[in-house]
């Protein structure tokens, strides 16, 4: 069926209408619409801690006191470690990601050699997410063999300076234009619970549909302590599906990625979840917070219909 393309207001329509006419249509757009191939990707914390941004919900924050471990460029075999285990069970793409504003041009000298060692040794789609990088860092990695580029808006345009000062997310959306130049496809999306509300949540969305993005992470805060958002209360799992469910409405044929989060959701909102759109997932430890094992998820996708 033709996918459907529903403008802000019909959007805004579903979200004040019937909830269960909400839930219906976006379960059938998951069905009939979306990729039925289960997309899962795994993460390395390729540098960690003493970031220079002062986003409210990161632990890796030099602006915060959290007990977040320190440490450099990752050494080629713990990178390649990673790998090859992910690959091992059956996860497909795999991303270094990187703390700090920017990757510097000794530290992308370094993540090329690491790319191409990967590209030389597995079998693995690579990705990275290194933060507010320029076209020329941008073609090396891609000529190294990295082929998505990751870079979450995390909020809307509206709420977003409320979370963070030194950045923009019109840097953000550069960053992500710059990789799609060089011949990137780009993956980005955001984090739902920081204090935004469901119409911050829905202008995420569409912003993210107006730069065509077609995997998209979804990551539920976990509040993490020494951070400004370690007392904000945790986001219902009824939230957490009316906003997969209209997600899936603005993106029917994209890749909704279950991400950092997750692990605290019943059995029965994971179910609801993966019916009503989510179709992709990273897989694993999440950076600075705990993910599902591979075991666990597995099972879930399959019973839920999907292809491995």
């Amino acid at each position: 069926m033709t996918a459907p393309h529903y403008s802000r207001e019909a959007i805004q329509a579903w979200a004040n209408g019937d909830e269960a006419r909400l839930f219906a249509e976006a379960e059938r757009l998951t069905r009939e619409v979306a990729p039925r191939r289960f997309d899962m990707c795994s993460i390395v914390n390729g540098k960690s801690g003493k970031c220079s941004e002062n986003c409210k919900w990161c632990a890796q924050s030099a602006h915060h006191t959290t007990h977040c471990e320190v440490y450099g460029i990752i050494a080629p075999e713990e990178c390649l470690r990673h790998a090859t285990a992910n690959e091992a069970q059956g996860i497909r793409r795999f991303s270094i990601v990187n703390s700090g504003r920017a990757a510097t041009d000794a530290e992308i000298d370094t993540l090329v050699e690491r790319f191409q060692q990967l590209k030389e040794t597995t079998s693995l789609e690579l990705c990275a997410s290194l933060g507010l990088l320029k076209a020329p860092a941008l073609k090396r990695l891609y000529d190294a063999g990295v082929r998505r580029y990751h870079c979450n808006l995390e909020t809307s345009p509206k709420y977003f300076p409320q979370l963070c000062t030194t950045h923009t997310i019109e840097d953000k959306i550069e960053t992500l234009k710059a990789a799609k130049a060089v011949g990137m496809e780009i993956c980005s999306g955001g984090i739902i619970g920081m204090g935004e509300t469901e119409a911050d949540r829905i202008d995420l969305a569409f912003t993210l549909r107006e730069l065509d993005v077609t995997s998209i992470p979804i990551n539920i805060l976990s509040p993490i302590p020494g951070t400004p958002l370690e007392h904000t209360p945790l986001l219902s799992d009824h939230e957490i599906l009316r906003t997969i469910a209209l997600f899936r409405l603005i993106h029917p044929t994209a890749y909704l990625r279950f991400a950092g989060g997750r692990a605290r959701l019943s059995a029965e909102t994971l179910e609801a979840a993966l019916r009503f759109g989510i179709n992709a997932a990273i897989e694993g430890d999440l950076l600075t917070t705990l993910g599902n094992t591979v075991a666990q998820d597995k099972a879930f996708i399959l019973r839920a219909g999907y292809i491995l």
